[in-house]
C-alpha cells in the first residue's frame, strides 16, 4: 500500500510554544506551488461533496461548516449537541470537534503521558488518518467500504483526472491506494492556511494592532491566575491554547443524547481508554484538551455537548465541587460520568471566582475568535 503524505510542498514554517515545549509546524501555503494548490483545491471539493455519503446528502462540511468555524451548527433534534448521520436520524454520542487549528496536534504518542492525535480520544494519529474515518462510520456518512467510496470518486471525471495527475496514473488500480489519496487531499486542505488564520482580536492585540477592553484584560489575567493556561497553553507566538494532552475534568453525561441515540443512560464514554492503543485504566474518562481558539462560536461544549453556553462552562470549572448550580437546568451539577482520575482541587471545581470574574474570562475567550467569525459571537 502506498503512503501519500505530501504536506511539505509550498510551505512556510510557523514556530511557537504550544504545550510543553516549542513546536515547529508546517502549514500549507498555496500561493506559489501549483501542485500543492491543486491538491488543496481538490481536498476542498472533496470536503464539500455530499456524493461521498451513502444517500448522497452529507459531506464533511455538513458536520464541519466552513461558515461556522468548521463545526456542526445544525440542531439535529438534540440542541446541536451531537451530529445526525447521512440517514437523517442516526446520532453520534460526541460533539463534532472543530477542524480549525487541528493541524497543530502532534501525532498520537506517549512520552509518559499521552499527547496528540485527532478526535477526542486520539484514535487517529494525524489529519490524513482522521479524514478516513467519517466515510465508513455507520452513524456518520455510512459508506459500506473503502471500495464503495472510491466507486463514487470514479463517477466524477474531474476527480479521476485530478487524482491521476497528482498521485499517478495507477492510483485507481488498488482501491486502498485511491482511498489513501482521497484522505491525503482532504488532510492537505485541512493543513492549509484557511484553517489556521491567527487573526483574532487576541492576535491583533499581541501584534500591537488592537487593545483589550478592561474586562478582556482582567479576563486574560484571571485566565493565567486560575492556571487555565496549564492545559490551554497561551505562551509564545501564535499560541494554540491547548497542550494537546488528555484530562478528565468530571463532565456529566448528556443523558438527552444517550436517550435520543439509543445507547441508553447506562452507557459510559471512557474517552481515551476507548482508544485501542490505550489500556491503562488511569486514562479512563480522559478526553483531549481542545484548543480555545474560536471557542466562543463553537458551542455546544464539552465532548458530549452537554453545555450550551460558554458561561456555563466557566461556571462549571468554578463551582463543580462547592454546591454550584447549573444555570441551564437550575439544578445542582450532575455527577461526573467518571470520577476516577478526575482533575480537582485548585484547577477545577472550586476556584472562588465571582460572577463578574467569570464574565471577564468569557470576555477574554471571545477575543480568541478568528476575524471572519467575529460576527457569530453571541
Amino acid at each position: 500500500m502506498k503512503t501519500f503524505i505530501a504536506m511539505t510542498l509550498g510551505v512556510f514554517m510557523l514556530t511557537g510554544c504550544g504545550g510543553d515545549e516549542a513546536q515547529t509546524t508546517t502549514i500549507i501555503d498555496t500561493v506559489d506551488d501549483t501542485i500543492t494548490t491543486t491538491k488543496v483545491s481538490l481536498g476542498e471539493t472533496l470536503f464539500n461533496d455530499p456524493n461521498l455519503s451513502l444517500t448522497r446528502n452529507q459531506s464533511c462540511a455538513t458536520c464541519h461548516n466552513p461558515d461556522h468555524a468548521f463545526i456542526d451548527d445544525r440542531d439535529n433534534g438534540i440542541n446541536g449537541a451531537v451530529s445526525a448521520g447521512d440517514d437523517g436520524f442516526s446520532l453520534g454520542d460526541r460533539n463534532a470537534p472543530m477542524v480549525t487549528y487541528a493541524l497543530f496536534s502532534p501525532n498520537f504518542s506517549n512520552d509518559g503521558e499521552f499527547i496528540g492525535g485527532q478526535f477526542f480520544d486520539g484514535r487517529a494519529s494525524d489529519l490524513v488518518e482522521q479524514a478516513k474515518g467519517p466515510f465508513l462510520n455507520p452513524v456518520e456518512m455510512q459508506m459500506p467500504s473503502e471500495s464503495a467510496v472510491v466507486d463514487r470518486l470514479l463517477e466524477n471525471d474531474d476527480y479521476v483526472t485530478q487524482m491521476k495527475t497528482l498521485y499517478g496514473e495507477t492510483i485507481f488500480d488498488d482501491p486502498s491506494d485511491a482511498y489513501d489519496a482521497l484522505a491525503d487531499a482532504i488532510g492537505t486542505y485541512e493543513a492549509s492556511s484557511e484553517f489556521q488564520t491567527f487573526d483574532s482580536k487576541f492576535d491583533r492585540v499581541k501584534a500591537g494592532q488592537a487593545t483589550f477592553t478592561a474586562q478582556e484584560a482582567q479576563g486574560e489575567q484571571l485566565f493565567r491566575d486560575m492556571r487555565c493556561a496549564t492545559c490551554h497553553d497561551d505562551r509564545g507566538n501564535n499560541p494554540r491554547f491547548t497542550n494537546f494532552r488528555y484530562e478528565n475534568i468530571g463532565i456529566p453525561k448528556n443523558e438527552d443524547v444517550l436517550i435520543a441515540n439509543g445507547l441508553g443512560t447506562d452507557h459510559i464514554d471512557h474517552g481515551l481508554l476507548d482508544n485501542p492503543n490505550v489500556t491503562n485504566n488511569r486514562e479512563d474518562g480522559k478526553f483531549k484538551v481542545s484548543s480555545l481558539r474560536n471557542i466562543a462560536v463553537t458551542g455546544p461544549y464539552m465532548h458530549n455537548g452537554v453545555f450550551q453556553n460558554l458561561k456555563t462552562v466557566i461556571h462549571f470549572y468554578n463551582t463543580r465541587d462547592n454546591g454550584g448550580i447549573n444555570p441551564e437546568t437550575g439544578n445542582a451539577w450532575e455527577p461526573s460520568e467518571i470520577t476516577a482520575n478526575r482533575v480537582g482541587g485548585d484547577r477545577v471545581g472550586n476556584l472562588g471566582l465571582s460572577d463578574a470574574q467569570e464574565d471577564a474570562i468569557v470576555a477574554f475567550l471571545k477575543t480568541l475568535t478568528d476575524d471572519r467569525y467575529e460576527a457569530l459571537i453571541p
